[in-house]
């Protein structure tokens, strides 16, 4: 996916994944009920600061936090921006 937003410092983009719309026994989650997801794809990286190399690359599948970020609007499409340090973990 090429996106024309480069974030700066140690600041960067996701693609939040969709929310379940089923629970795992097969119950149909309203739209009032449904969590904020927490995990997603980085779409853009910064180049880090002086002293902090950047660990995360584009296209990572990332844990973050539920209220973590910025949520940002961008050609129709919904992203958050966030510092790195916001990231829990980088699913393998």
């Amino acid at each position: 996916m090429s996106l024309n937003i480069k974030p700066l410092s140690d600041r960067v983009v996701i693609e939040p994944m969709a929310a379940e719309t089923t629970t795992a026994s097969g119950l149909i989650i309203p739209d009032t009920a449904k969590e904020k997801p927490q995990k997603g794809t980085v779409v853009a990286v910064g180049n880090g600061k002086k002293d902090h190399t950047m660990t995360v690359k584009v296209g990572d599948t990332v844990l973050y936090g539920k209220y973590s970020g910025t949520e940002l609007k961008y050609e129709g499409a919904d992203y958050l921006i966030m510092k790195e340090e916001e990231i829990y973990a980088i699913l393998g």
